[in-house]
């Protein structure tokens, strides 16, 4: 949630032409990862779960491609970017660590 609320935040300076485009691809990135935990969490088993897990970190491979092509483009600024990377960062691991105990748990 952290994450998803630091990326709304910084696109507020985006351009206004990119609302429908790079600020809007970067809203529904940004949401997907937390809103997929969540259903997962809630789904029947650790197999779906781990299904789930997998779908926020392709959103989470998104985010950050789609951050680095603000960056490039100049909407996100150099201490903006220093604060998102981290956070990127350290959602990686937690998902990369909570899908390989669930792995574990599941003997898969």
């Amino acid at each position: 949630m952290d994450l998803a609320e630091a990326v709304y935040r910084v696109s507020e300076g985006f351009p206004k032409q990119e609302a429908f485009g790079l600020t809007s691809q970067l809203h529904r990135a940004a949401v997907s990862i937390p809103s997929n935990i969540a259903e997962g969490k809630e789904r029947d088993s650790s197999r779906e779960f781990l299904r789930f897990l997998s779908i926020a970190m392709g959103s989470l491979a998104e985010l950050e491609t789609q951050l680095l092509s603000s960056s490039r483009l100049g909407y996100v600024a150099g201490v903006d970017n220093q604060a998102l990377i981290p956070l990127l960062d350290e959602m990686g691991k937690m998902l990369r660590g909570f899908k390989k105990c669930l792995e574990q748990q599941q003997g898969v």
